[in-house]
């Protein structure tokens, strides 16, 4: 979903592209304590975690997100699986009957590739992975995650893998002085509800 308002309000896509419900902030906020946890998140990282139109844009913010993040991923996977694991049955079946410079050769050519591949990666993804405008939607849908938790333990109707995704490796802190990506108004007649 690239797209904002194609998407029906209060549905959104998760890391598998399957699209969900989102469970309302009345849902969340009959937990006292998750109403308590929202508030004081919300006071942390500046976001309201009980307006539901806010967190179905964090939840779209979140899975545009993913969808750059997925495309590095795979071409880091590709040569990782191949001079990574495909090493060892070369290894196995080639250097190791080989003269002792051609395995040292190898080992580093191999190492070499190896480091390439994931600077070829860092350097795709880097941009997004500092944008502090980025990393605050990752905190806060972090953030968001952990409130959804306290509710489901405190008797919410829930579904278990709510909200549907994994976790972010740059959502610990919050920038502060970070613009904001704003809501974009609700369009006059789309057929969203």
């Amino acid at each position: 979903m690239s797209d904002y308002h194609v998407m029906a309000r209060g549905r959104f896509v998760d890391d598998n592209g399957t699209e969900h419900e989102l469970v309302p902030s009345s849902v969340i906020s009959a937990v006292p304590a998750a109403r308590e946890a929202a508030e004081a998140y919300g006071r942390a990282v500046r976001f309201d975690f009980l307006d539901d139109r806010a967190v179905h844009w964090l939840m779209f913010q979140r899975r545009r997100d993913t969808e750059k993040g997925s495309l590095v991923g795979c071409f880091l996977a590709v040569p990782l699986f191949v001079f990574g694991v495909g090493a060892w049955p070369f290894w196995d079946l080639v250097a190791s009957l080989r003269p002792r410079p051609f395995q040292i050769a190898f080992f580093c050519v191999d190492a070499l590739l190896l480091l390439a591949s994931i600077g070829v990666a860092y350097r795709l993804r880097g941009p997004d992975a500092a944008d502090p405008t980025l990393r605050n939607m990752r905190c806060r849908v972090r953030l968001y995650r952990k409130i959804v938790g306290i509710a489901r333990r405190g008797g919410a109707d829930i579904p278990r893998l709510y909200p549907y995704y994994g976790m972010y490796a740059t959502s610990r802190k919050f920038f502060p002085e970070a613009p904001e990506l704003p809501i974009p108004p609700l369009p006059e007649s789309n057929g969203a509800k």
